[in-house]
């Protein structure tokens, strides 16, 4: 295969296909993702055997038990995927809504309007769910898209696109409007990036590693999703019961995400009533807790064993994995300069009852998602009621947070005139 002329390839069709998706009305794309969930459901049995080569190919590689977790594709998670893009069909079509508008003394009406980005390249590390989101929030939204996904996860990729594909033609859609690279060669990777005559926008998904080389490589905008180094700070007028589990909830849930906990803020005025029993639990449910010199000492003297050193460095760290770290704070101040020093303004907690250090909290910590009195699990498109996301942005342009549909718009003024000259 010839990189270059395939990459090409893929920009024109994107390209030009994206003229066409762009005009088409809310009937015919809700019809295509229709077709999509139901090609899905249908084909659930042969996407979960593909997933397995990539499980299988992921395990001789070594890969972490996290890592793997978020590759895998059970017919449970196909099910939910399907599921995932019959949601989006529900949602209102950002395109074409008036933003605002006036009518001006000369007569001219004048009117913001949304419309689609265009051709957006999305770069995605093993998450293969990825694909049918992507595709159908970009589908509704008129964009082009074409995706990327990472080597670990190629056979599961190329089998969702290819009822993607289908699904897209049997509805009567140019498909080329969603195109997958099913090469793993990473000069396709690098063209696209400096494609601007072709590419509107590029949304790298993934690991720190992933987003600092395409925003650093890349010619075309692009949105971050950087890491997710998420705090949850237990007050000294938290429900201490309350924290114990939100602070379980953010860490063991589900530790592969974005969203999960990484670093637990604890009041020094609760910290020997509070340490001892989230740390038992932690332990219990196979979580590595490393925690500052204070905390250590109250954990050693409460009689609970298997404590690591925090160090400078896991305060930095997204750990991806079953491992906390935990440090003791003398106030709410420092709490909210903790984070702001070590923080990857993705999503923090504070667990309280005071309601005054609610409000400092959420005012002051200067993240894309700030809780109070619940787990930083919940910063996600389903749950936020988006149905799908194409990541977490934790840039303030264009979009922050959630990436739903409207974050997959911009707008263009129309401008009605009966024959008006300046």
């Amino acid at each position: 295969m010839d990189i270059k002329e395939y990459t090409q390839r893929l920009l024109k069709d994107a390209k030009e296909s994206a003229r066409n998706i762009a005009s088409a009305g809310t009937f015919i794309k809700n019809k295509a993702l229709s077709e999509i969930a139901d090609g899905l459901e249908a084909n659930k049995a042969l996407i979960a055997a593909e997933n397995t080569k990539d499980i299988a190919a992921a395990k001789d590689m070594g890969l972490s038990t996290s890592v793997i977790d978020r590759l895998t594709l059970t017919e449970t998670r196909v099910m939910e995927m399907a599921q995932g893009v019959r949601t989006i069909i529900g949602l209102k079509d950002p395109v074409g809504e008036v933003l605002d508008g006036q009518l001006m003394p000369n007569g001219l009406k004048i009117e913001k309007v949304r419309v689609p980005l265009g051709v957006i390249v999305i770069i995605y590390e093993s998450r293969p769910n990825v694909t049918a989101d992507a595709a159908a929030l970009c589908l509704k939204t008129g964009n082009s898209v074409i995706l990327r996904g990472g080597k670990e996860s190629i056979y599961s990729n190329r089998a969702i696109y290819k009822v993607i594909a289908d699904a897209i033609e049997a509805a009567g859609v140019d498909n080329r409007c969603v195109q997958v690279v099913e090469t793993t060669d990473r000069l396709a990777v690098e063209l696209m990036l400096k494609a601007d005559d072709y590419v509107d926008v590029v949304i790298p998904r993934g690991g720190e590693a992933l987003i600092r080389k395409v925003a650093e490589e890349s010619t075309v905008p692009v949105i971050k999703h950087y890491q997710g180094i998420c705090h949850t700070y237990v007050d000294e007028f938290a429900d201490l019961k309350m924290a114990e589990e939100i602070c379980l909830n953010a860490k063991v849930q589900r530790p592969a995400t974005c969203n999960a906990m990484e670093t637990a803020l604890v009041h020094k005025k609760i910290a020997d009533k509070f340490l001892p029993n989230i740390v038992k639990r932690l332990q219990d449910n196979g979580v590595e807790v490393r925690c500052c010199k204070i905390g250590e000492e109250i954990i050693n003297n409460a009689g609970v064993n298997g404590v690591k050193s925090a160090t400078e460095r896991d305060w930095t760290t997204e750990y991806l994995d079953m491992i906390i770290s935990i440090k003791i704070v003398s106030s709410i101040q420092d709490a909210i300069d903790h984070i702001s020093l070590y923080g990857s303004a993705h999503s923090d907690a504070i667990v309280t009852e005071n309601y005054a250090n609610s409000i400092k909290f959420t005012n002051e910590v200067d993240s894309a998602a700030v809780y109070v009195n619940a787990s930083t699990r919940f910063t996600d498109g389903g749950e936020f009621g988006m149905g799908a996301e194409i990541g977490i942005s934790t840039d303030k342009l264009h979009a922050r947070g959630p990436m739903g549909l409207p974050e997959l718009t911009s707008y263009k003024y129309v401008v009605l005139g009966n024959g008006q000259i300046r």
